[in-house]
């Protein structure tokens, strides 16, 4: 009989056998699969004689097929000025080369080679036709990655941030809607050697991606295969269609000029005789509104063409422009009220005439009549045309906000063809 005590040594040592036996296992595995992954890296590029130089089409029938995805980070900026836009993306691309074909029997379902090996490997020569610049990110090390699969599809990835071209159509600004588009051709491979296809799923970004300015409508994709001197190139392009939220504009610009305008109005009310406060009150916003204006126009592009926001400022200023002669005007008629009134004063004369019994006779009294009475009309005139002012500023100032609204609210002009 054996004592407990022996058991449990026998058992601890059967235990740590075990152990040992299958550590030893796993680093036997680890180390066969690192020389097999060796073997197939030597096999595929050394011992094969790959040339990388040389696409995977010389070797086949038809052009190489490859297959492209994006990937969108983030949309980081709009600018309207530059008209451009800048993007944070992965391009991924996809394709076959059978010269890569290892066999799957060894363990290794696929290689993942590092970005000193990748430039070993023949890639398409993709590149983005409307880009201003860009660059592929390397910290700490190049965004790229390159599996390679037994069956000889190959995946390459790499992280791109860019600014690239847009071209946009202002005529509704600031109640606009642009489409940004980006296009990717093959520099030199004509479709007789290269094809570029969307993925089955070629476009993805975050669902909580936002931007500042604008709502993201939607993202199309299509193809666009050009002729260059009677070369057909392979071309992939997607546009992607952005909103442009006008809440900023509306209490930066149109509520301001909204208050300026009807602040103008006050003019109509006052006396008048308050030559010095009306006419402050005109210069006040006439000067009020160009400043204004000028700044509403600093961050656009000089075009050629009238946007929603210059006609907006435009009538602003004409409103405002309005107030200010309709006091001159007023002011005209006042004006001659008072020369009158001191030429009636001077014209004045009563005399004693001696055939008269000493009885006053005035001279003139029928004229200095008559200039009374058209002294009288001219100021009431004044009064009359303030009390207009009044209601017609204000009337066609509405008038003209609705037929504003409706027509850039409902209204769409064509933004570009091919879209």
């Amino acid at each position: 009989m054996i004592a407990p005590g022996k058991t449990v040594k026998l058992l601890l040592l059967t235990l740590i056998t075990l152990v040992s036996s299958n550590k030893g296992n796993e680093n036997t595995s680890k180390a066969e699969y690192s020389r097999a992954r060796e073997n197939v890296l030597k096999e595929l590029f050394k011992d094969a004689g790959y040339d990388p130089t040389i696409s995977p089409s010389f070797n086949e029938d038809g052009p190489v097929v490859c297959q492209v995805q994006l990937y969108i980070m983030s949309i980081n900026s709009i600018s309207d000025s530059s008209m451009d836009y800048s993007m944070s993306m992965f391009i991924r691309q996809q394709w076959n080369d059978s010269r890569l074909m290892y066999n799957e029997s060894l363990g290794i379902t696929h290689l993942e080679l590092d970005t000193k090996v990748m430039k070993n490997v023949w890639v398409p020569d993709l590149f983005i036709n409307n880009e201003k610049k860009a660059n592929i990110h390397h910290v700490t090390v190049p965004n790229m990655l390159m599996h390679i699969y037994p069956d000889g599809k190959v995946v390459y990835s790499m992280r791109v941030t860019g600014t690239f071209t847009c071209e946009m159509n202002l005529l509704k600004y600031p109640l606009d809607t642009q489409i940004c588009s980006m296009g990717m051709e093959s520099y030199g491979y004509s479709t007789e050697n290269l094809v570029f296809e969307w993925n089955e799923s070629p476009i993805s970004y975050p669902p909580n991606m936002s931007l500042p300015q604008f709502e993201l409508d939607g993202i199309t994709t299509y193809n666009c295969d050009k002729d260059y001197v009677g070369i057909s190139y392979t071309c992939l392009k997607v546009d992607i269609t952005l909103s442009r939220n006008y809440g900023y504009h509306i209490i930066q610009i149109y509520v301001p000029s909204f208050l300026i305008v009807f602040l103008s109005w006050v003019s109509f009310w006052l006396n008048i005789d308050a030559i010095p406060a009306r006419i402050s009150l005109g210069l006040l916003t006439v000067l009020t509104m160009t400043t204004q204006s000028s700044g509403a126009r600093a961050s656009l592009p000089k075009v050629s063409y009238v946007k929603a926001i210059d006609v907006w400022m435009a009538m602003c200023l004409l409103f405002v422009f309005g107030a200010l002669v309709e006091f001159a005007y007023v002011n005209v008629l006042a004006r001659v009220e008072r020369r009158r009134q001191a030429t009636i004063s001077e014209r004045r004369k009563v005399h004693t005439d001696p055939d008269a019994n000493g009885e006053p006779v005035e001279w003139d009294k029928a004229p200095r009549y008559r200039l009374f009475l058209k002294s009288v009309t001219d100021r009431e005139k004044a009064r009359v045309v303030d009390k207009v002012a009044r209601v017609a500023f204000p009337l066609v100032f509405v008038t003209f906000n609705i037929i504003y609204w409706t027509v850039y609210t409902f209204w769409e002009p064509v933004l570009r063809e091919g879209s």
